[in-house]
């Protein structure tokens, strides 16, 4: 998020973990913003911080975070990926859990930060334990606070339909799937109806888009007319590449639904035109 408009702060020294390990209401909890929601969609980072302090956690967001490293690891640049990973090790070395509104950026930070360093001396075990304290945001809310985010906490309203797509790290690499849904349910005026294929590749893939264009576009076209087949007002989902990528397809073909991160709906973050969407001439 830009400086100046978030709650950017160093890392605060915490205490060790409890001793059965298990997240307390009161975590110390490090939000990785992520380059897209920083660049693209600060709005997603208010709103992950606004649910995380709704479930009673004590969120610090690192000023010395950069990007996770995973374009340059996906287009096989090795050493500017460990570069990346080592900055994140130590932005969020003090810090109980580490959360992320992404399933790709989790998934790098995650699954395979500990394959990135395990030849590193001096960073192998830090990339372990990062890995072991890294969630992404549905999921954490979901399945690791002990009382999850109940029902008292979820205080937003959408009146409309939306259907959801499962971003592919998330789903493959994270198992993230039925913790959104869980959570939506919730939402005060909110139907879910599913559309087919929910689970298929929007054709975003980072730097895939970039490299098989033609591939990418069919795609998310695809994606598109599943999508618009539902008759849902809205798409809503966990990964803002998958977003950007579907929001900017029905933007181009003139489709009038709307796009969210799944933490703008939760959080109630909604007065604000939705993704790809211009503002409102005055």
């Amino acid at each position: 998020m830009p400086a100046g408009t978030g709650r950017i702060v160093e890392p605060v020294l915490t205490g060790a973990f409890e001793e059965d390990n298990a997240m307390t209401q009161r975590t110390k909890v490090g939000l990785f913003v992520t380059c897209l929601v920083d660049l693209h969609r600060p709005n997603v980072g208010f709103s992950a911080v606004k649910l995380l302090e709704q479930a009673g956690c004590e969120v610090v967001v690192p000023g010395t975070q950069t990007c996770c490293g995973q374009p340059a690891w996906n287009s096989g640049d090795k050493v500017s990926a460990q570069t990346l990973a080592r900055q994140t090790i130590d932005a969020f070395a003090d810090v109980e859990a580490v959360v992320v509104p992404s399933g790709s950026c989790a998934g790098m930070l995650r699954v395979h930060y500990p394959k990135l360093l395990a030849e590193d001396s001096d960073y192998a075990a830090r990339a372990e334990s990062l890995a072991a304290r890294t969630y992404e945001l549905m999921s954490f809310l979901v399945d690791e606070l002990p009382d999850g985010l109940s029902n008292k906490n979820i205080e937003a309203v959408f009146a409309g339909t939306v259907t959801y797509h499962d971003g592919c790290s998330g789903l493959r690499e994270l198992g993230i799937r039925d913790q959104p849904r869980k959570l939506l349910q919730q939402v005060e005026g909110l139907t879910i109806r599913e559309m087919e294929d929910t689970d298929v590749c929007c054709g975003f893939g980072g730097t895939f888009c970039v490299k098989f264009p033609d591939i990418s576009e069919r795609m998310v076209s695809d994606k598109v007319a599943l999508a618009t087949e539902t008759g849902a007002d809205a798409l809503v989902g966990g990964d803002l590449g998958c977003l950007l990528n579907i929001s900017g397809r029905l933007s181009r073909l003139g489709l009038p639904m709307q796009v969210w991160h799944v933490a703008e709906v939760l959080a109630d973050k909604t007065d604000i035109p939705a993704i790809a969407q211009a503002e409102p001439k005055s």
